[in-house]
């Protein structure tokens, strides 16, 4: 917000020193993810800046961890890269095996997680719900306690009922962890959405579930799209959880790069980090534009 050009000197004094502290700030918070990137196109094998690569020569720079990515684990990663060459990285590649695995489990338990989230904000929205508040706390609760507590609680709970070390446990246990922010969205969204055009769509006749597909949905989606997205990430990033439940070979890709730090230190974990940095800032652009939707449909209504 520029300043008005009756500011005195004291409050353009003010202004500008909020703006450093705001960079500052942001810098402090980004510098560390920043850092990451060129880092992980070293030719050499090492986690700091070479020389070459202070000096910007070309030939410290390279994508040897990228494709390291996509040769770890295969049976002939320096044949011919033609149809079978893919063909067996897609087969056998622990990178891609482990990407595989993140991504059907981040999906199942977004479905899971915005099926109940958005099930729960619904209840919660109403005002003859008793307990509202307890209950809130209780379902949230797993974005508030330690997650060291939470895996612990799902080992035992889970290897008593038989779904410890199978992926349906570890859906579950992810969907666990993705509802709480599912709820908070979808409830935020529902705090403006005018309950007198439900009542409208009674009195006309409507059944209660096409009332809800036809008007509810449709003006609460943009909180259930943005919580199904907070959930995928929350999914996507979870490491503890997945050591504490999973098989030693059900990897994901936060349990690989683990697992790389413990046993195997190599920037090919840079490079990991780097694309997930790119995907979460996709998943936040996505979120912010349906806010912003979410938002102006908000201002449509009377309420």
């Amino acid at each position: 917000m520029a300043l008005p050009s009756h500011a005195s000197r004291l409050e353009r004094v003010w202004h500008y020193t909020y703006l450093v502290i705001c960079a500052l700030i942001f810098l402090f918070l980004i510098a560390p993810i920043l850092i990451i990137i060129p880092l992980s196109f070293n030719a050499e094998p090492y986690f700091t800046f070479t020389e070459k690569m202070l000096s910007l020569d070309p030939t410290g720079y390279s994508l040897r961890w990228y494709d390291m990515l996509l040769t770890l684990g295969m049976s002939a990663p320096d044949a011919a890269r033609d149809g079978s060459w893919w063909a067996d990285a897609w087969a056998n590649s622990t990178w891609l095996r482990a990407a595989k695995n993140s991504v059907i489990i981040g999906f199942f338990s977004t479905l899971l997680a915005t099926f109940l989230g958005t099930l729960a904000a619904l209840g919660l929205s109403r005002p003859e719900m008793p307990f509202r508040r307890t209950i809130m706390a209780v379902l949230i609760s797993p974005m508030i306690v330690p997650i060291i507590i939470t895996a612990t609680g799902l080992f035992f709970f889970y290897s008593s009922t038989g779904l410890a070390n199978s992926y349906l446990g570890i859906v579950m246990a992810h969907a666990t962890l993705g509802i709480p922010f599912v709820i908070i969205t979808v409830t935020a969204t529902l705090v403006g959405f005018d309950h007198s055009l439900s009542r409208a769509a009674a009195s006309l006749g409507a059944s209660p579930a096409r009332s809800f597909f036809k008007i509810t949905m449709p003006l609460i989606l943009p909180g259930v799209v943005s919580g199904a997205l907070f959930a995928f990430v929350t999914s996507f990033d979870e490491v503890v959880v997945v050591l504490f439940i999973a098989a030693h070979d059900q990897q994901t890709i936060p349990r690989q790069m683990w697992a790389g730090i413990r046993e195997q230190i190599s920037p090919a974990i840079l490079s990991v980090a780097t694309i997930l940095v790119i995907v979460s800032i996709g998943l936040l652009s996505a979120v912010e534009l349906l806010r912003r939707r979410s938002e102006k449909m908000r201002g449509l209504s009377p309420g």
